[in-house]
């Protein structure tokens, strides 16, 4: 059973950093694209992030270049997305999702062409 369970979400202040984590369990990241999202409250679900499986190419929204950075762990099967200088508008909730093959559809990444989604974890960055 394919399954992807995010967390590391919070409340921070701006400035301030987290690290979110997506467990990836019934399917091994050797062979899978890994994606980030986000969703602010009446807005689209939009790409923030994504990892290829085949050489581990990263692809970043140009709002979130140079402050956040999307890894991979192949023992633990786990991707990160580790989230520095948070601004108030980075609030929204995170979904991590499996993309159908191993690499990423950039800069396109489409929700429609990710099968499996976590069930997301909510950053809130305020004062």
């Amino acid at each position: 059973q394919v399954q992807l369970v995010e967390s590391g979400g919070g409340l921070v202040q701006p400035g301030g950093s987290l690290r979110l984590s997506c467990a990836a369990s019934g399917f091994t990241l050797d062979y899978y694209a890994i994606g980030w999202f986000r969703q602010a409250p009446g807005k689209e679900r939009e790409g923030v992030s994504c990892v290829s499986s085949s050489d581990g190419t990263t692809y970043y929204k140009n709002s979130v270049k140079g402050r956040f950075t999307i890894s991979r762990d192949r023992a633990k099967n786990t991707v990160y997305l580790q989230m520095n200088s948070l601004k108030p508008e980075d609030t929204a909730v995170y979904y991590c999702a499996r993309l159908p093959r191993g690499v990423c559809s950039w800069p396109s990444m489409g929700p429609w062409e990710y099968d499996y989604w976590g069930q997301g974890t909510q950053v809130t960055v305020s004062s």
